[in-house]
């Protein structure tokens, strides 16, 4: 018998990684599919005391405290617009831990080879965590890699257990 699965992942690797396309204020963002764990429509979150502003909130999603940053708010200054098609996007940060993040018009997917983002020849230490561009139709989609985007101090903050998520109940 002859399985065809195999074929189809072969097939789709030659087309590229999937990503997850958003906006930020009126510029395109890419996140690698792999790294997000859920897409989820944006919900109340707790505030934390003395964060910087872009970190909205704590959330409480399947037994699990998960720290939410504002990609807009961190970007650009600007809190994310309040629209049907923001998300509350989680993530996997550093293998460890769940990070989420408000997205804007997180809505559609894009495939493509990783090698079509390039340089953008800015060396913008203030960002680490904006990656490669990629130039389509539509303009300039930039990736971001999610590793990068907590400075140390902040990562201290959110993730002060070594060990991993705290638990809210067991």
């Amino acid at each position: 018998m002859t399985d065809l699965h195999p074929h189809t992942a072969a097939a789709a690797r030659a087309k590229g990684t999937l990503y997850l396309q958003f906006r930020l204020g009126q510029q395109r963002f890419a996140l690698n599919v792999h790294e997000v764990i859920e897409v989820l429509p944006r919900r109340p979150l707790k505030p934390i005391a003395q964060a910087p502003a872009w970190v909205a909130g704590i959330l409480a999603h399947r037994g699990v405290l998960v720290p939410v940053i504002d990609l807009c708010a961190l970007s650009f200054a600007e809190p994310a617009a309040e629209r049907t098609s923001t998300r509350l996007v989680l993530v996997h940060y550093r293998k460890e831990h769940q990070l989420g993040l408000i997205l804007e018009q997180a809505t559609e997917t894009l495939r493509c080879r990783p090698e079509e983002f390039q340089p953008y020849g800015l060396d913008n230490g203030q960002a680490p965590y904006l990656g490669p561009v990629r130039e389509d139709a539509q303009g300039l989609l930039q990736r971001i890699e999610v590793d990068d985007l907590l400075s140390d101090a902040v990562r201290q903050l959110l993730f002060p257990n070594p060990s991993g998520q705290q638990q809210v109940w067991s």
